[in-house]
């Protein structure tokens, strides 16, 4: 295995699903070795870029995905790629061991469909991610996720707070 520090980030793509009262959709993540307690298990979608694949179709991809909604317009994106580190203890464990953490590019999406469209138990026909889901303050997601994640988080919400 390679060393913690000579791996790669794995790209991919981030999304902020606001419906029309301003809350973001997050999702309790089903597993991970990086849960290691019952309230930072959320997350907001999120997933791989295929190679050769545009983010903002990479995007549209994984929430249609990760929660079956497809109506969902483009209101933003944070300019630059953000990154995290996973933990040490857990990167043998995590993407088989490939990745030292994600490059991630983020998207703030309107949700102009209903709720009954999301559908995480079986979305699009793809594996499960998320085992239950709600509407969410914005403000709130950073204290929600993982404690590695939470610098991206709270990056990701300071660039959408005006979309809220």
């Amino acid at each position: 295995m390679a060393r913690y520090e000579d791996l790669p980030y794995r790209p991919c793509v981030g999304m902020m699903l606001i419906n029309r009262q301003g809350l973001v959709f997050i999702g309790r993540r089903a597993s991970g070795p990086e849960h290691v307690d019952a309230t930072h298990v959320w997350q907001m979608p999120q997933g791989g870029v295929d190679p050769g694949e545009e983010t903002w179709a990479a995007a549209q991809r994984e929430l249609m995905e990760e929660t079956n909604v497809r109506s969902a317009d483009k209101l933003g994106e944070v300019a630059e790629w953000l990154t995290y580190d996973i933990p040490r203890t857990i990167a043998g464990r995590a993407w088989k061991g490939r990745y030292r953490g994600q490059r991630q590019k983020w998207y703030a999406m309107r949700f102009t469909g209903t709720d009954d469209e999301i559908n995480i138990a079986s979305p699009a026909g793809h594996k499960q991610e998320f085992i239950a889901w709600r509407w969410e303050p914005m403000q709130n997601l950073p204290g929600l996720v993982v404690p590695f994640k939470r610098p991206v988080y709270e990056r990701v919400v300071q660039e959408f707070a005006r979309l809220a």
